[in-house]
């Protein structure tokens, strides 16, 4: 799961109205799959469903699952828009939400065909986990429950016994949430296959706590539901989730050790072509991943973010300093022409990210981490042929400036190895004056007036990038030579 903050976006009325039609047009899918659900229970006989539906009180029973359906609609609408309504602004995110529970429904009720206690009740809570997070999976958990409990309440033709009325309600609403708790913070897939074995176990003793008629026959097809919905939970999950990352473009846990890993055709592509920038890639990773844990952001989010941000760097990679050995062919061209280069690393990052189809927050944090800031170097050298004063807004990144606390970190990472491995002397106190500049030189430019981050943070991230910086740039202690057989020894 990738860690998602609480937000709050300014809403308009085109958004409101937007939202609301999603929301309703889920709604109406819902509704016909509850015709659609007592269709099947008929057996697919019309007749018998036309028989069931002028039975006394079944007219109204429809109507008012009907009308609460559309409640909880309402509800899952007011959930979202308090909790982060810039979560549910977007489109996507409104049908990522209704799919989970449109899937999840139909493959429960699928399975409850074959057995009512072999259904798969975590499969909702799992993939609102990995796919959203935490909080929402228990919201949307209990929705999934209730609603199962209302199709088994309200469209079941056959008159269903008490305790297996109520089984699915309570052993659903129980297990998922174990569920959540036990899979939460897993980052591998084989030990999330082996927690279904544990999920199995409340399930197999509740279920066995219920038919107890049954339980002193022949007990071992009530232990093979147990396992089957415990498995098919976990495996429905992993089966189901590569599908709806790609769908929605979605950032898991699972997805950004896929992209971390250095075999990676883009990461491969860097190295071969850029190798300097690879290295300084990878250093910036360990600096964003450390500020990340330090403020209470994602730091495997950070690290990927820190893999991609200078991307762009393949299109030209020789016009980079830490691709250079000796020559640099910035020297043969004018500074405006070198501007245009350096500053269109940002652009074609996320260009060439956008092409490979990989997550928008890896695009648009390298398409922020140099925010609007001026490109200092190559502006001083233009002053120099210049007679009149040039326009700082030619000589800058095209932005935008970062949007996200992640963006913002990639930026100050960034720079300040930079700025690290440039000083002569990298004594704590030299790098600790040296973010600091970074840090008020961004301020004062303000780069962070489009992101949530604060000056605590600021803080924060200060104190971990100077420690880590004075960490990775020590000064090395000199051998003595030592002389052994004529022989001399560096």
């Amino acid at each position: 799961m990738v860690k998602e903050n609480k937000q709050i976006a300014n809403w308009e009325f085109k958004d409101f109205a937007r939202t609301v039609f999603w929301f309703a047009l889920h709604t109406l899918i819902f509704i016909c799959g509850f015709f659609a659900v007592l269709y099947v229970n008929s057996g697919f006989d019309l007749q018998v469903l036309t028989l069931h539906l002028k039975s006394e009180g079944e007219v109204q029973n429809l109507v008012y699952l009907v009308i609460a359906m559309c409640l909880v609609s309402i509800g899952i609408y007011l959930y979202f828009y308090h909790e982060n309504n810039a979560f549910i602004k977007e489109t996507r995110n409104i049908n990522l939400v209704f799919l989970i529970l449109e899937l999840c429904i139909a493959i429960t009720y699928g399975m409850g065909k074959y057995s009512m206690y072999a259904r798969p009740f975590a499969l909702c809570a799992l993939l609102s986990l990995i796919l959203i997070e935490k909080r929402t999976a228990i919201f949307m958990n209990t929705v999934c429950c209730f609603l199962m409990f209302m199709i088994d309440a309200f469209l079941t033709i056959k008159v269903v016994e008490g305790h297996r009325l109520y089984a699915s309600l309570l052993i659903g609403f129980s297990t998922s949430i174990l569920a959540i708790y036990l899979v939460s913070g897993i980052t591998s897939r084989l030990k999330v296959f082996l927690m279904g074995f544990v999920i199995s176990l409340p399930i197999i003793i509740c279920t066995l706590c219920l038919e107890t008629d049954s339980l002193l026959i022949n007990p071992i097809p009530l232990v093979i539901y147990g396992f089957t919905s415990g498995m098919s939970s976990v495996v429905g999950m992993m089966a189901i989730l590569p599908v709806l990352e790609k769908i929605f473009n979605r950032v898991t846990v699972y997805k950004l050790y896929e992209l971390t890993d250095h075999k990676a055709p883009l990461l491969q592509k860097l190295n071969e072509k850029a190798p300097g920038t690879f290295n300084h890639c990878l250093i910036v990773s360990t600096l964003a991943e450390s500020c990340a844990s330090a403020i209470g952001e994602d730091p495997l989010l950070a690290r990927a973010c820190a893999y991609y941000h200078d991307i762009g760097k393949i299109e030209h990679p020789e016009y980079f300093t830490e691709n250079q050995s000796g020559y640099n062919p910035h020297n043969e061209i004018t500074p405006e022409l070198s501007v245009d280069i350096i500053r269109s690393h940002a652009t074609d990052g996320a260009r060439i990210i956008k092409e490979h189809k990989l997550p928008s927050i890896l695009s648009d944090v390298a398409e922020q981490h140099h925010g609007t800031l001026h490109i200092r170097y190559f502006y001083m050298q233009a002053s120099k042929f210049s007679e009149e004063t040039l326009p700082l807004k030619d000589f800058a990144y095209k932005g935008p400036r970062p949007q996200t606390k992640i963006a913002a970190i990639l930026m100050l990472a960034d720079a300040c190895e930079a700025k690290a491995r440039s000083l002569p002397v990298r004594s704590h106190e030299k790098v600790d004056e040296a973010v600091r500049e970074i840090i008020e030189e961004r301020m004062d430019f303000d780069q962070f007036y489009e992101c949530d981050i604060t000056m605590k943070d600021l803080d924060v991230i200060r104190k971990t990038l100077t420690n880590s910086l004075a960490g990775v740039h020590h000064d090395r202690v000199e051998y003595p030579k030592l002389k052994i057989g004529g022989n001399k020894y560096e």
